[in-house]
């Protein structure tokens, strides 16, 4: 029975090595929006779909059991198409995406819809103030034309409009949290904004943040398609296939 796992983050690699290590055939299905990915095991396929049509026809042409949506949890698009494929064909899914990140005593977090509300928030603040944006490489446009002095971090150079005073740092987590200090530090971060991704490789900056009282601008995930079924953490996964009598 082969698994389609639509990956690109560390659970989708860690359950493809599962179910490899179970005797499952898996295929892992990357977007190929980073140049050098992280690569699971078993087989895999990069680049899209071409729509919740075009994955439809896959499901039925390489006879896909089942499907798991590991991506990441502001893949917003791709989930929807998921859905939208596997009801067509009526192909068992599962959305595993890690948990989500909640404020701690001493936090300080706005919450906002999107990544434009997020830059709305930050407009109106003083030209000096420094921002520490690290929402990956897409989007980067909501913040062009802001005065304040911006630090964007992401994987790979951002693809879109900079803001006038801006730093890219290229990094890659996990990120540790004397790293994050050291940072925050030497940049004077005063703000951060930060889409609310969960998982423990780049949580240490909303410790950093908590240390220094820096407000978080927290990016929401967006809602998920209705019915869908889901879990957080690869265990999880992992059985629910069984439970379907992927052996």
């Amino acid at each position: 029975m082969k698994v389609l796992i639509l990956g690109g983050t560390g659970e989708g690699r860690l359950l493809a090595s599962e179910l490899m290590t179970g005797g499952l055939s898996v295929v892992s299905s990357l977007a190929g929006r980073v140049s050098s990915p992280r690569l699971p095991v078993g087989d895999l396929r990069v680049g899209g779909f071409g729509g919740a049509a075009g994955l439809a026809e896959y499901l039925r042409t390489e006879g896909i059991f089942a499907v798991v949506d590991a991506t990441h949890p502001f893949a917003e698009r791709i989930t929807a198409n998921a859905a939208a494929a596997c009801r067509t064909t009526e192909t068992p899914l599962l959305v595993l995406h890690r948990p989500a990140w909640h404020p701690a005593p001493g936090d300080n977090w706005t919450l906002t819809p999107d990544i434009p509300a997020a830059a709305a928030q930050i407009a109106p603040l003083p030209p000096h103030t420094n921002v520490l944006v690290t929402t990956g490489r897409q989007e980067t446009s909501a913040f062009a034309g802001l005065p304040q002095r911006f630090i964007m971090r992401a994987v790979e150079r951002p693809d879109g409009e900079l803001p006038d005073h801006c730093e890219i740092l290229l990094d890659r987590g996990p990120f540790t949290l004397e790293g994050e200090r050291r940072l925050f530090a030497a940049k004077d971060v005063h703000k951060l904004v930060t889409k609310n991704s969960g998982g423990p490789m780049t949580a240490a900056k909303l410790t950093a943040a908590r240390e220094r009282g820096i407000e978080v601008i927290m990016v929401q995930r967006p809602a998920l398609p209705e019915s869908v079924e889901t879990v957080d953490d690869v265990g999880a996964a992992v059985a629910w296939l069984a439970r379907l009598g992927a052996n």
